[in-house]
């Protein structure tokens, strides 16, 4: 792939910030599946810090890896200040939190969607009981059912699995892509309703739900197999899906990957939180050294057999919350910082919220606000985030370009002050600043050329 060039354009309201200390190599293992090795060599002012820890030196952000304006730098120096070399990176001991969501801010492309096209390539969709795909999804429509139920009734009986991966198949993975894809079926019918759109996107809880019947060891086998195939597929490959020619590649984003790394050497608890299916995010999560238990996922709860099965978990107060917008703040809450249920999607004090999160969309707005020293939105041209990001109330947002093939500058300004928020019933309204003052359209000023 031609990587696109970040321009360099200086925000407003930032502030460079040198330091200086020795700098660990922290070399990317050579051996690390889909982790680059071609990043341009970047700018001369991102430079280390040093630790402040009995002011030897700790480790730093690689000079050799690409940031966007002072991004190395002011993450350098918040790594420094908060955090600990060598710390114990364990919460419960007072380390500070790094909170990353997962897709197209770890990795370029979405694992979730990664995992829908390989499990329908390799007929892996269990037949819903009772051929009733309501059961599936509480809020798939009418009309989604019917159009499920025409196309893959008929391939297998309850609990076996769909030949999506055949030609006597291929109707019914249309189907499934469209509504998944699209949330409509073929037919152009809206596929899911009834929904908060601040606390759950029924596509994705469907991408999780689709798993059912396979235990969470047997999703996690699926998973390094999916992982592996677009992992060697070139950059921009395309793959069929039935018919539906969908994305066939995923990468470890380099600069990610190191910042990852880091923190960790500097006593952050870093956590993931992501929309995709927990024992899918954890598969891909174990291949950077990102032990399970650290990652947070859509959960759907298992049967007496141990088999997934469409319940969602949900969290805090509302049994049909995923990890979605406010639904991410609600896991943090109660997960990580050990919140009470009853006020788990409030906005935590500022002893029990990260100190950093990083994202690249809509969903992860809540959890990113809640970040108590800097945020990292990497650009994809998501409105309530970008938002957020370039009004920029307390100067404690950073803003990067995708790291591999960054999105070209939007034509027009993002609508914060009418359409900026994401509302319950998903509509979109004003976003207003923390004192309720309406946040007013926003320039897209950092992106790839």
């Amino acid at each position: 792939m031609n990587r696109k060039v970040f321009m360099v354009l200086a925000l407003a309201g930032t502030v460079a910030l040198g330091a200086c200390g020795g700098r660990a190599t922290n070399e990317v293992p050579s051996n690390t599946p889909g982790v680059s090795s071609n990043t341009p060599v970047a700018s001369s002012n991102a430079s280390g810090a040093s630790s402040n820890a009995s002011g030897a030196s700790c480790q730093v952000l690689r000079a050799d890896l690409e940031w966007y304006g002072d991004n190395r730098a002011r993450l350098n120096e918040m790594i420094a200040r908060v955090g600990e070399c060598g710390g114990s990176g364990n919460v419960a001991e007072g380390a500070p939190v790094a909170l990353l969501d997962w897709d197209n801010t770890v990795v370029r492309n979405d694992v979730g969607d990664a995992q829908t096209y390989w499990m329908l390539n390799n007929g892996k969709v269990l037949q819903p009981n009772n051929r009733d795909w309501t059961t599936m999804s509480t809020w798939l429509t009418d009309d989604a059912a019917r159009a499920l139920s025409a196309a893959c009734d008929a391939l297998a009986e309850p609990g076996q699995p769909l030949p999506t991966n055949t030609t006597a198949g291929r109707a019914c993975a249309d189907e499934i892509v469209s509504i998944y894809d699209e949330g409509e079926t073929i037919g152009d019918a809206t596929a899911f309703k009834g929904f908060n759109a601040r606390r759950i996107e029924p596509r994705y809880a469907f991408a999780a739900q689709l798993l059912s019947g396979y235990t969470a060891d047997e999703i996690k086998t699926f998973a390094k197999q999916a992982r592996r195939q677009n992992i060697a597929a070139a950059e921009d490959t395309d793959q069929l899906v039935g018919s539906t020619e969908v994305t066939g590649w995923v990468r470890y984003y380099e600069q990610i990957v190191d910042l990852i790394d880091v923190l960790r050497a500097n006593g952050f608890d870093v956590r993931i939180i992501s929309a995709s299916a927990q024992p899918v995010a954890q598969a891909w999560g174990e291949e950077i050294g990102i032990a399970p238990e650290k990652v947070m996922g859509v959960i759907t709860m298992p049967d007496a057999d141990g088999k997934l099965t469409p319940k969602l978990a949900g969290c805090g107060t509302d049994a049909e919350s995923i990890t979605y917008l406010e639904g991410k703040r609600c896991r943090v809450n109660e997960e990580v910082f050990g919140i009470d249920s009853s006020k788990a999607f409030a906005v935590a004090d500022m002893d029990h919220r990260g100190a950093f999160g990083a994202g690249d969309s809509d969903t992860d707005v809540a959890f990113m606000l809640d970040a108590t020293e800097l945020r990292l939105a990497i650009n994809r041209n998501k409105t309530e985030l970008m938002c957020y990001a370039y009004h920029n109330e307390d100067g404690k947002w950073l803003i990067n370009p995708m790291f591999i093939d960054p999105e070209d500058k939007k034509d027009e300004p993002y609508p914060c002050s009418t359409k900026g928020r994401i509302l319950p019933n998903d509509e979109k309204g004003p976003l207003t600043e923390s004192d309720g003052d309406v946040i007013a359209d926003q320039e897209d000023r950092v992106f790839g050329d």
